[in-house]
This record gives structure tokens, C-alpha cells and sequence, in this order.
């Protein structure tokens, strides 16, 4: 298909539709839902599939119209100051740093469902970052992997089984471009495999001022097992899994060079990236310093998060495979074989464990919630045995949602109409969201039940469009939700599934749900969404069985399961629902970050105090289960305390409190309990204070010192490692 061809007039909506910044901006993607509505949802919100299929006439209309052409440079105008950054906070904070590059390395970044390069939550904070990154002014080059099969789309079967669908993407239809050398060619570089090199080209995604790089091993040099490398996300063998993490760890630092990138900040977003600190040090060795004297200036320019809260959520190798894979690399480091291993070993497993080796070769670690960061330093504890445990160099930085993307935009016109237009740059102040007691509780509560009426208009449409199309089952349509009602109380429970989620915690006691969910006068309904990993059989049986149980006839339509939980379906359900259920084993969940979303919409939250809930309950801002913290693991007891606990809190406080109307109609209470999540909740969760917090606390460190004098100890060729 042809480049569009867009009228000289509006010809900047070309170069807008290439950079995801439109994404988190309404006003820019009302431009072009303004042109054609139907096209724009027909093609998932995405302007250049959208740009690329819309009739030359109706372009040349839009260009020949005032009221587009307002809109058009209103928008026009905002891209563009914000692309400039000149007075963004970072340039006006510190203008002596400017020249400062951070690389920010994660192997999933999730900006818009139209490039869908991630699985779940470590995806999504990636891609908050990189748009808070964007709008703080925050010099930050992001690398990936493309992902041409991306994740899967979730279907449910008659039984309730997940089936996993794989569409390939059309790369003509999506924000991203192939970066090319001085010659035109296909930039590439080479990554060296057992027998072989791999030839890794590179893409580019914008997103605002960020720029994502990302690496594609699909080249017909390649051998085709290796052509797959980068074809879709967490490939379950092991072997392969290892061979797409040295791509995006060794091959991404030489993307940076081809580049003529030079980072001074290198971030590691989880473990699966930690090659790139070898890579460093082989580029240090081979200009004649010593292991120890590169290892020692690696890691004073290195920052590890970690976002697993048990030992076996770890990616780890066999030191089989990794002698494989590192014999020929290794001496490039001036090391022999044990002391390579020593590197990433784990001592209470003998593997080879990626965020070993990536605390090990850090200067700063960080887990991402308070809890979490205790969680962290009891976990790893064993690689810094000579102090105490509270005196483990693993700090926090709790994780923060991106609210232009995650607000809904009737309640972000709500905060502007109310608190000023300018709330958004304002957002991370505590203070300043005391004023959200001024927004009459009509109001609120008004823009609230909008978004709910949304959502669930939206799931019975999903719902008809799969009976209509599809010729599903008639039960599978009341099963995805197609008899809710936006007046009963509604819960959200979306999340992955897996096991110590506890997903089936509220079906425990099933006489005492059905109760709940038929009362005559105060009935709730259900929502549950989310994905099992494809090689996760217990995962997709608690889907089975909460799917099974939503067709059952004596549920009367107040459960349902909603397919295919992505960015997309996401919004809907954080600024829709009126609470958010999370109901974690204590002590593993990480942060937790789909609750905050739904905070910031003034969702009530109801949870475990677990990940970032234990920071953000305060008594007034929604429920915890349980009331305490203590780590009883898989216990049998725990479980049936919680659920107890749960009910409970649904029978004697939540039910009532949201049926409790005044004259109006409206839930004081309720209402009361919205504006105190947002006021406590919405500026301390943000991925702005987020990104401000990883700037000063350990960015700025890194910037200000001088590299060659770094006072960081050593990596041991023989032993252990001190900070």
C-alpha cells in the first residue's frame, strides 16, 4: 500500500501520526477521529493504519475546514513545544546536565495496543516511564526487542480453555521505522552465537521526545531458528530464552554504538538485560583496563530495578548452557570460566541467575515498592553476607502510572473544570489535590457512573460482536458480561492469572457469593479479565473455572470473564469499575500498579496489604483484607481467613456503603471515599514523582561524578561482591 497522501495544509499529520505522543494527547486523536469516526475505531485507534486508508477526499475536506484546521494548529502547536523541551523540568532543573543520555533497557514496552510489544506489567511501566520520561524533558533512549508476533490475543473457548491467536504485524501499518546506516542500507550489527553470528537490525519508535530502539534478529542472513529470536515475547525454552536475552543485552549496547549513542546512565528494567554490563566491560577490557578496573566503572554508571518478589520469578540458566553460549566470551573480559560464573551464580540453586548478575554488576539497585524493597533485601541478602540485613544496598523507588494515559478524559475535564487547567503539571503536589473536596459530589459522581456506563456498554458490545460474528455460544455471551447492569455495584478483578494472584479467592465460598450477588435490593456483579501465560496450565484452569462458572445459570449473568485484557480494554476497566479487587498471597506482589490507574479514577480499592496498597491505604481510601502483612505463604488457613475477611468487608462495608443514597441519588459516603483515593492516592503514584524520584536518587549520582575516580569496591574475580 502507498504512502497517504495527506493535503500540503494539514501535511503535518503525517509526521504527527509517527510519533506516539498523539497516544497520551485527546486533542490529537480526536484530529483524526474528527475526520472519520468509523475508520478510526475500525483501525484500533492507530493514525498511521488510519491515515493510510481513509478516502483522499475526506482529507482534502478536513483541510478545506475551519474548525478542523482550528483544532489542527491548536494541536500542531503543542507538538511542537513539546518536542522542543526547552522549559521542561528537567532542562530548567539542572541546564548544566543537558548533555546526559540515559539508556533505559527492558525487554517489553507497552505505549498503545497498535504496537503490541508487551505481555503485562513490566511492560506497562516501561512505557509510563518513557512517556513521563517525554514529558519531564528527561534524556532517555529506550531498547527493546520488535516484536513482530508480539503477545497473543486471548480467546475463550466454549469450555473455557484460553487459546492463544498470533497475528503477524503489518510494520507498513505501525509508528515504528527501520533505521538505516550512511550507505541506506539496514543498520545491523552482529551478535556472535555458538557457531554462527547473528545479524540484528534495529528499529525506531518516537514517543515524544523518547526514542525507542528496537532489535529485530527477522533477517534473511540469519539462520531461520534465529530469525525467531525476536519474533514474540518470553519463547518458554530456556535455550532460546537465553539467546534473546544476550541479543537485547550484548546486541543493544552495540546498537547504542552504531548509533554513536554514548549513555551515561545505563538502566536495567529487570534482569533481562543484565548482559549489557559484560558487554561494557569487554568494550573497557579491549582498551587495555583490567576486569576489575572495568567492572568497578560499569557498575558506578549502572542502575538495576527488580520487579520479582520470589526467588523462582528469577530468570536463571543452567551453567550448561551458559559455558555454551560465553565460553569464547568470557576471556574477553580477562576472566576464566569460574570466575564468569561467579558472576551471576546463585549459591542456593547453582545456576546462573540474570539478576544476580545484574545486582552484582550495579552501583545502585532498587526494588519497586517499600514492601518490595524489604522483600529485596531478605531475598539477596546472601550476596552482601557481611552486613546486616537492613544495611543490603537495595533501596526503592515505588512504581507510578503515567496518568494522561490512564485518567479517564470526562474526569481529567473534571479536574481542569474544577482545579484548573493546569492540574497536570501539577500533579506529583500533594498538596494542591487538597482542593478536590470543591468538586461537588453530583459532579463526581456523575463523571463516574459515565465511565461506567462506558464500560459496561463496551463489554456487551464485545459481547453481541463475538455471538454475531464468531457464532460463540449463547451462553459464552452472558459469560463476557453481556446481561451487566451499570446500577448494581460492579468489582473488577483484572491481572494475570497465576497462581499466588488468587484469582478464585472471592469464589470460595459460593453459596455465600450467589447471597452477595443476588441480593434483591443491594446485588453486585463481577468483572474478571486477564491473560495466562501460554505455558501456564494452572493459570488458564483458574480462567476455565471462573468462565465455567459465569455461564452457570444460578449466577444470573453477575459474573463474567472478559477476553482479551489489553491496553485497550485496560482503560476502560480501571476508569469503569467501581472497585478494584487484588487479592495477592502477602508479600508477592512487587507494586501492583493497575490498582493505582484505577485510584487515580477514584476506583475504591480492596486488597491484601501488598505491593504499593501498604503505602496508599490510609482507613479512608478503600478496604484492606486482613489488616496486616504477615508472609504465611501457600497456607491453606490464610487463605480461608482472607476470603472471610473479604466477604465480610463486601457484607458489612462495601455493599452498604455504595447503596446508601441521599436525595439525589447520590452515595455520600461513597463519594467521600472517591475524592480521599484520589487526594491521598493520585499525586504519589504518579510516574511523575516515579521518574523524578530514579532522577535524583540515582541518575543525578551517576551524572555528577567523575567517572574516572569512582569509589565504588570492586567485583571479586573469586568470591563475592561489595557496594
Amino acid at each position: 500500500m502507498s504512502e497517504p497522501v495527506v493535503p500540503r495544509t494539514i501535511s503535518a499529520l503525517h509526521d504527527l501520526s509517527c510519533n506516539l505522543w498523539w497516544s497520551w494527547h485527546i486533542e490529537a486523536r480526536d484530529l483524526f477521529k474528527y475526520t472519520d469516526r468509523f475508520l478510526w475505531k475500525s483501525t484500533g485507534h492507530n493514525p498511521v493504519k488510519f491515515l493510510r486508508r481513509i478516502a483522499p477526499y475526506q482529507l482534502v475536506a478536513a483541510a478545506q475546514n475551519p474548525a478542523f484546521l482550528e483544532k489542527y494548529h491548536a494541536v500542531m502547536t503543542d507538538f511542537s513545544n513539546c518536542m522542543s523541551s526547552s522549559d521542561s523540568w528537567f532542562n530548567t532543573a539542572y541546564p548544566h546536565l543537558k548533555g546526559n543520555v540515559i539508556a533505559y533497557f527492558s525487554p517489553e514496552f507497552a505505549i498503545h495496543s497498535s504496537l503490541p510489544f508487551y505481555a503485562g506489567g513490566l511492560g506497562v511501566l516501561a512505557g509510563d516511564y518513557c512517556k513521563e520520561a517525554s514529558d519531564l524533558g528527561l534524556p532517555v533512549v529506550g531498547v527493546g526487542f520488535m516484536y513482530p508476533k508480539g503477545y497473543f490475543l486471548q480467546h475463550i473457548s466454549v469450555d473455557g480453555w484460553q487459546e492463544e491467536i498470533y497475528e503477524q504485524l503489518d510494520f507498513d501499518d505501525t509508528p515504528v521505522r527501520r533505521i538505516c546506516a550512511g550507505d541506506r542500507q539496514p543498520l545491523k550489527i552482529a551478535v556472535q552465537l555458538p557457531s554462527r553470528s547473528v545479524q540484528v537490525a534495529v528499529w525506531q519508535v518516537d514517543v515524544g521526545n523518547v526514542k525507542l530502539y528496537l532489535l529485530d534478529c527477522n533477517n534473511e542472513e540469519n539462520w531461520e531458528i534465529d530469525r525467531q529470536l525476536s519474533s514474540q515475547l518470553y519463547l518458554a525454552d530456556r535455550e532460546t530464552r537465553l539467546k534473546q536475552e544476550i541479543v537485547l543485552g550484548i546486541g543493544g549496547v552495540r546498537a547504542l554504538r552504531a548509533l554513536g549513542i554514548k549513555p551515561t546512565v545505563w538502566h536495567s528494567n529487570e534482569g533481562h538485560s543484565a548482559f549489557m554490563s559484560l558487554e561494557r566491560v569487554r568494550e573497557l577490557v579491549e582498551q587495555g583496563a583490567t576486569f576489575l578496573e572495568a567492572a568497578m566503572q560499569v557498575q558506578s554508571a549502572t542502575v538495576f530495578t527488580t520487579h520479582t518478589p520470589v526467588p523462582a520469578g528469577n530468570d536463571v540458566f543452567s551453567l550448561d548452557l551458559i559455558e555454551k553460549y560465553f565460553k569464547t566470551y568470557w576471556p574477553s573480559l580477562g576472566l576464566e570460566r569460574d570466575a564468569f560464573i561467579k558472576l551471576g551464580l546463585d549459591e542456593t540453586n547453582g545456576s546462573f541467575s540474570m539478576t544476580v548478575l545484574g545486582m552484582r554488576m550495579s552501583g545502585q539497585c532498587n526494588g519497586v515498592s517499600l514492601l518490595h524493597g524489604g522483600v529485596c533485601r531478605r531475598m539477596w541478602h546472601l550476596l552482601w553476607p557481611d552486613v546486616n540485613e537492613d544495611s543490603v544496598p537495595i533501596s526503592h523507588i515505588t512504581n507510578g502510572v503515567h496518568l494522561p494515559t490512564w485518567v479517564g478524559h470526562r474526569m481529567s475535564m473534571l479536574f481542569s473544570k474544577h482545579l484548573g487547567q493546569d492540574w497536570l503539571t501539577r500533579q506529583d503536589d500533594p498538596d494542591f489535590w487538597k482542593r478536590i473536596e470543591d468538586i461537588p459530589d453530583e459532579e463526581i459522581w456523575g463523571v463516574h457512573r459515565w465511565l461506567k456506563n462506558k464500560l459496561i456498554s463496551r463489554m456487551q458490545n464485545r459481547a453481541r460482536t463475538r455471538w454475531a460474528e464468531d457464532h460463540v455460544d449463547p451462553s459464552q455471551v452472558l459469560a463476557m458480561g453481556g446481561l451487566f447492569d451499570p446500577d448494581v455495584l460492579t468489582i473488577g478483578f483484572c491481572r494475570r492469572f497465576t497462581g499466588y494472584k488468587r484469582a478464585t479467592l472471592v469464589l470460595s465460598d459460593i453459596e455465600r457469593l450467589k447471597r452477595l450477588l443476588h441480593d434483591p435490593l443491594k446485588p453486585m456483579q463481577i468483572i474478571f479479565a486477564g491473560k495466562a501465560h501460554p505455558n501456564d496450565e494452572h493459570g488458564k484452569h483458574l480462567i476455565q473455572e471462573i468462565y465455567r462458572l459465569a455461564k452457570r445459570p444460578e449466577f444470573g449473568g453477575r459474573l463474567a470473564l472478559v477476553e482479551n485484557y489489553d491496553m485497550h480494554m485496560s482503560r476502560y476497566l480501571v476508569q469503569g469499575v467501581d472497585v478494584w479487587l487484588n487479592t495477592p498471597r502477602p508479600l508477592q506482589e512487587a507494586c501492583g500498579t493497575s490498582g493505582q490507574k484505577a485510584a487515580a479514577n477514584g476506583v475504591l480499592h480492596l486488597s491484601v496489604l501488598d505491593g504499593w496498597w501498604y503505602e496508599g491505604f490510609n482507613g479512608a481510601n478503600g478496604w484492606a483484607i486482613h489488616n496486616d502483612v504477615d508472609p504465611l505463604g501457600d497456607s491453606p488457613s490464610r487463605d480461608r481467613e482472607d476470603a472471610d475477611d473479604l466477604y465480610r468487608l463486601l457484607q458489612e462495608k462495601v455493599i452498604p456503603f455504595y447503596y446508601d443514597r441521599n436525595i439525589n441519588g447520590v452515595p455520600s459516603q461513597w463519594v467521600k471515599m472517591i475524592k480521599e483515593t484520589i487526594r491521598s492516592n493520585l499525586p504519589l503514584f504518579s510516574a511523575r514523582r516515579m521518574v523524578k524520584e530514579y532522577t535524583k536518587q540515582m541518575y543525578l549520582s551517576v551524572m555528577l561524578a567523575d567517572q574516572t575516580d569512582a569509589t565504588l569496591a570492586p567485583v571479586p574475580e573469586q568470591g563475592g561482591h561489595r557496594h
